[in-house]
């Protein structure tokens, strides 16, 4: 028999150009179904395993797919803001507890997520060293961010401006990272954690400076009252949050009033949960709450649909596929007549002969077979994160 294999393989080896395209071709036959469906299977369990974890989400009236997937997967595109009272107002229900999200600036390619320490308990998000933000320009990494940038506790990462020329002069905050979370191989990973208030302060709706009751400040003063002073264009507004000028950094107006991209609710319980959506039911309200996996399943939907489409096409160019194979396999036959002729002349059994053919195919199936396993485990491996990515962008 290792004859037989070795005659084969030295055919194919010889006519390499040919063997190539044949094993690429049914590879691709193989493959394609099998990879397209795994990608798919692990794309959508990745999916509906955050959205199911996460009870509730109030956000602005419009698309409950881009609240979900801004709120969840920290999307580029952010929703319709709403106001901080929003999230006061469920906490005052007492029907369930609010986290607020605010996940509207970057850090290079990486969001910046405005939120509070609960977060993180409700992610159930461990630290791998440091502590979380307690102060106004404190930040927490994600692990992948932390090797990305190669940053740890004691290190700072800087906000990126939302456009390249900046015309409401807001400037780029310099943040300091007080901790750095566990992997957890979700979004997380890849986020920047603030206090919902530094995020506003990114947005530039708070701001330090120096002191214009000061001296050296007057070239700054517009005008000066008893009780107030207005200043000019002219005022450094600070871009680094530091013990020394923490104290100078204030809002204006009421923080009621500041935005939020969405809310997080997490309910007590059932029936608390059912109580607050029915709340919500209002056709005049200018605010949703949507279920996370509802929305999520509803994309899958969509997805899988195109996935049977595919599928089916793949199918029956697989097929068409097969058939050039087997005509291609059968020409040679023909074009072999001659080289079969002769082995049969020097004492080659028929029986050996077709043993020899049929061992060519297989060493073709087997090769396709072995490259398509290997692509299938990679696509296995990395396949899901590539589709979120190409869902999310």
């Amino acid at each position: 028999m290792r004859d037989v294999l070795f005659l084969a393989w030295r055919y194919l080896v010889y006519h390499r150009f040919k063997t190539v395209i044949l094993v690429v071709s049914i590879m691709l036959i193989v493959y394609l179904p099998v990879g397209l469906n795994a990608v798919v299977e692990q794309s959508a369990e990745h999916l509906t395993a955050r959205a199911g974890a996460t009870p509730l989400l109030v956000g602005a009236k419009g698309s409950p797919l881009e609240l979900a997937l801004n709120s969840l997967y920290f999307s580029s595109e952010h929703p319709e803001l709403i106001d901080y009272s929003e999230a006061t107002s469920v906490t005052e229900s007492g029907l369930a507890d609010a986290i607020p999200l605010y996940v509207r600036f970057r850090s290079r390619d990486n969001p910046i997520v405005g939120t509070s320490f609960d977060y993180f308990g409700f992610r159930e998000l461990g630290f791998a060293s440091g502590r979380p933000m307690a102060l106004l320009g404190d930040c927490v990494v994600g692990a992948a961010v932390a090797e990305s940038l190669g940053v740890q506790p004691g290190d700072a990462v800087t906000s990126s401006p939302e456009t390249v020329f900046d015309l409401a002069g807001v400037y780029p905050l310099k943040m300091k990272v007080t901790g750095v979370l566990e992997h957890a191989f979700t979004p997380d990973d890849n986020a920047i954690f603030v206090d919902v208030k530094t995020a506003w302060i990114i947005e530039g709706l708070g701001h330090g400076h120096q002191d214009l009751a000061r001296p050296e400040a007057a070239r700054g003063v517009l005008s000066r009252s008893e009780n107030n002073i207005v200043a000019n264009a002219s005022v450094v507004q600070h871009n680094e949050i530091t013990d020394e000028n923490i104290d100078t950094f204030h809002f204006h107006g009421e923080l009621e009033v500041y935005p939020l991209t969405s809310v997080l609710v997490v309910p007590k319980d059932e029936k608390s949960g059912v109580i607050l959506r029915g709340r919500y039911n209002n056709d005049a309200a200018t605010t949703q709450i949507v279920r996370p996996v509802t929305v999520i399943e509803e994309l899958l939907d969509t997805i899988l649909t195109i996935q049977q489409f595919l599928v089916a096409t793949v199918i029956i160019v697989g097929i068409a596929t097969v058939a050039t194979a087997s005509l291609v396999f059968l020409l040679s036959l023909r074009l072999r007549r001659r080289e079969i002729d002769t082995m049969l002349k020097i004492g080659g059994s028929r029986p050996r002969i077709a043993s020899m053919l049929f061992a060519e195919v297989f060493i073709v199936v087997i090769l396709s077979g072995t490259l398509a396993a290997a692509i299938t485990a990679i696509t296995w491996r990395f396949g899901p994160g590539v589709i979120e990515r190409l869902v999310l962008a």
